[in-house]
């Protein structure tokens, strides 16, 4: 079977170029980007600001035109048929517009509309009650918090049922408890089979939520696999002891370490984990006679990695 027909995103070659106006000179927001999202995954698309995540983003949903390249949505190649591309994306935008002359229920209504799903299948009630809208569905737009806007824009993009569901930044300004809410029902979306495609800058979030990561940078992907896979590229960790007493001097077993010295009781061992391990570490304090009361390990986290590979790039 092909990647198009495996995929729920199958991306090739995908470039886009942009002319300054004043210049007329060419900027390439994307190149060459080939990119592979499977069905039925969480996957994270990660990048820092101006990479091209939005860019992306904007070619999928039909907003953007590419310079050139394939895509593929649920094995439908976009130029051949853009029109069926669309019906299988619900597309949550960064930007939250909002009709400001409807209330809740009638934005959805209007919405499904616009896909031509009849009044009897329409799933109004139930997007409603799994967004914690119901007790808001006569409220006018323009009387939303935040919060409650960006439930409208996820309860928008899944009025057509569709198979694939792209958050852009869903959580940017969202309080703690609403969140968990959103992420409580994306979650159960997935697990229902529907496809999710996330842009976040809460490193944290995608590292619990994402099946795989994907790092785009300056218009290129750096980085593109399993989450636990990504996680073990940086061969790097940490053990941060405390000793009991006040250091007056750099112990002796420390000196030819990579350490860094916290106040002069607490000392953080940095070392390659694919060239000595915690025991030898362990050994070496214990034969030190020092009385240690605390001792703490750190393994590098997504937010490492991201700013690990970035800066290399950087570089």
């Amino acid at each position: 079977m092909n990647k198009e027909k495996q995929s729920a995103i199958h991306i090739e070659n995908l470039t886009k170029h942009y002319r300054s106006r004043k210049s007329a000179e060419r900027k390439e927001a994307l190149k060459g980007i080939s990119l592979d999202i499977p069905k039925g995954c969480i996957f994270g698309l990660l990048g820092p600001n101006g990479a091209g995540k939005s860019t992306l983003i904007n070619i999928l949903a039909g907003l953007t035109v590419k310079t050139s390249g394939t895509v593929c949505i649920n094995g439908i190649e976009q130029d051949k048929d853009p029109r069926a591309t669309r019906f299988e994306l619900g597309v949550v935008p960064q930007e939250v517009v909002l009709d400001p002359f409807f209330n809740i229920r009638e934005t959805l209504e209007y919405h499904a509309g616009y896909y031509g799903i009849p009044k009897a299948k329409r799933r109004t009630d139930e997007i409603l009650e799994a967004l914690h809208l119901t007790d808001k569905a006569g409220v006018n737009s323009r009387r939303l918090s935040g919060g409650m806007k960006r439930r409208v824009l996820i309860a928008k993009a899944l009025v057509h049922n569709p198979p694939i569901l792209i958050l852009d930044e869903p959580t940017a300004g969202v309080d703690v408890e609403l969140r968990t809410q959103l992420w409580d029902y994306v979650q159960e979306l997935n697990r229902r089979g529907t496809t999710i495609l996330l842009t976040t800058h809460y490193l944290e979030e995608a590292e619990r939520l994402c099946d795989y990561i994907a790092i785009i940078n300056h218009g290129q992907i750096i980085a593109n696999d399993k989450t636990s896979a990504l996680k073990q590229t940086l061969d790097q960790k940490q053990l941060t002891i405390k000793f009991t007493e006040p250091q007056k001097k750099v112990p002796a077993f420390l000196k030819t370490m990579d350490f860094v010295q916290g106040d002069s009781q607490t000392f953080t061992i940095r070392y390659k984990r694919s060239k000595t391990s915690v025991d030898a570490l362990l050994q070496k304090i214990h034969g030190s006679k020092l009385k240690i009361s605390d001792i703490s390990t750190h393994e590098p986290d997504l937010e490492d990695i991201f700013r690990h590979l970035v800066q290399k790039r950087h570089a």
